[in-house]
């Protein structure tokens, strides 16, 4: 078997990895990314809002989790554009399509949170 020599083996020492790279990966986006610090200042206030606003726990869960689900997807496209602006500076057809493709789907998660808030607060 040919595995990658980037390819880590397992057990506590991949955990360990793995929450540093994941905390590296938030401080990039913290440090690097005008958007995701925006979506930040916004969700921040927003999550401690809903755990007092929302009229079950349910609500609750759903408007905490469409607030995680903007930064989710505002991350990996943060990753894409890093990706698409790592491999050329240059207009590319299709580096663009990429781009536009996560700010699409930016777009869409925060409509869903939109909605999502709006469902659960609206009185029955």
């Amino acid at each position: 078997m040919n595995d990658s020599a980037f390819k880590s083996r397992g057990g506590l020492r991949r955990i360990a990895n793995a929450a540093r790279y994941s905390w590296a990966g938030l401080r990039a986006a913290v440090r690097h990314e005008a958007a995701f610090r925006q979506e930040l200042a916004l969700g921040l206030p927003m999550i401690v809002v809903a755990l007092f606003a929302a009229p079950s726990r349910w609500a609750a869960l759903a408007m905490i989790a469409s607030v995680l689900f903007v930064w989710i997807v505002e991350l990996l496209n943060s990753a894409v554009e890093a990706l698409a602006d790592a491999l050329s500076v240059e207009h590319h057809p299709l580096l663009g399509r990429a781009k536009d493709l996560g700010s699409a789907a930016v777009m869409l998660s925060l409509l869903l949170a939109v909605a999502t808030w709006t469902v659960a607060l609206w009185p029955a």
